[in-house]
């Protein structure tokens, strides 16, 4: 919390409490990783009912996302929390999905592309 902290100084406010904007924003992240790697496992499922099942997980995950989103646009303004939940979801699936789970590999310039990412979620979070 301590590298989020600088981040959110600028946008908490005693109307904006940071530690609720944080767990939103984990949520967001955690249920947008389950998500897609629900989706990826539905791709290559070997008979309807896993399909449908992965389908069904992915889905309300996703639901779960749209829900996490709203209420931090309670807190936030769009234009901060839409790339923010957007950047670090593509960075968690990334690294997280694809390089870990699915042992996928990343190359140089999708690490670069990634850094860039980080970089913009900073300027664009920024007041």
């Amino acid at each position: 919390m301590q590298r989020i902290r600088p981040v959110l100084d600028g946008v908490a406010s005693p109307s904006r409490p940071a530690a609720l904007i944080v767990i939103l924003v984990l949520a967001n992240l955690l249920f947008n990783f389950v998500a897609n790697a629900a989706f990826r496992v539905s791709a290559f499922a070997e008979s309807w009912r896993s399909f449908l099942a992965w389908q069904l997980i992915g889905n309300l995950a996703g639901f779960i996302t749209v829900l996490t989103l709203t209420w931090l646009l309670r807190y936030l303004p769009l234009s901060i929390a839409f790339p923010l939940t957007t950047g670090l979801t593509v960075i968690g699936v990334q690294v997280v999905a694809a390089a870990a789970m699915f042992h996928e590999p990343i190359a140089g310039r999708q690490w670069a592309g990634t850094a860039a990412i980080v970089i913009g979620i900073f300027l664009v979070s920024r007041p």
